[in-house]
């Protein structure tokens, strides 16, 4: 992020506020359609980002151009009484709300297109845009990942066979570590295990968004 221009570091920053907090929103938004009021409890049923910005996350937003927020709190006995596929459908919502977000401003980037000549926006909101694309597919794709804590733990928790859940138990313990391990070594390899896997989907995804 350093070697990043003023004006893009100020993007990233505000475009990740909106994606973190629709996630987090998202989720618990969720949660309560299916009876679960920890979220709401805990005020996290809402929009304002202050609410949802993890300090330590939102210190290295400024300074590393990355960040978390924090995880909305959820009871997973009360919602899987509503639905077997409750919790793995709370999970769901926070990256497809990032998938959501993505083809909406794509739209909005195909409307410029198709007016042509009628309208050009200034460059900075065409930027804004992009990279407002791109951000929100990566987090969806990130958060897909199957390694806990990502969201996409529990989507794959779901639709295993229970004859696995023992042995995923086990490997969920050491998940957080997984993750911390493959970002270590991409800094001091120079080497993005998720830059790997991510960037071919990413770049598929955000084409077919933008008509390219």
């Amino acid at each position: 992020m350093f070697g990043l221009d003023l004006p893009t570091i100020i993007n990233r920053i505000i475009i990740l506020v909106i994606a973190f907090t629709v996630h987090e929103f998202m989720h618990a938004f969720v949660a309560f359609k299916f009876g679960d009021l920890t979220a709401k409890n805990a005020g996290r049923l809402t929009l304002n980002p202050l609410v949802h910005l993890d300090p330590l996350g939102s210190i290295m937003l400024l300074f590393a151009g990355f960040g978390w927020a924090k995880p909305v709190p959820v009871n997973p006995y009360v919602i899987r009484q509503k639905s077997p596929a409750g919790l793995m459908l709370v999970s769901l919502a926070g990256p497809l709300s990032n998938l959501t977000m993505a083809a909406i401003a794509a739209g909005v980037f195909r409307l410029f297109i198709a007016l042509d000549n009628s309208w050009v926006p200034p460059s900075w909101v065409s930027a804004f845009i992009l990279e407002f694309i791109m951000i929100n597919i990566l987090l969806f794709l990130f958060n897909m990942i199957p390694i806990a804590p990502l969201d996409g733990d529990k989507v794959l928790e779901y639709t295993m066979p229970n004859a696995w859940s023992k042995v995923f138990d086990s490997f969920r313990a050491i998940g957080p570590y997984v993750l911390f391990g493959a970002l270590i070594l991409g800094r001091f390899t120079g080497f993005s295990l998720f830059s790997y896997l991510l960037h071919g989907p990413m770049s598929r995804i955000f084409n077919f968004l933008i008509g390219w």
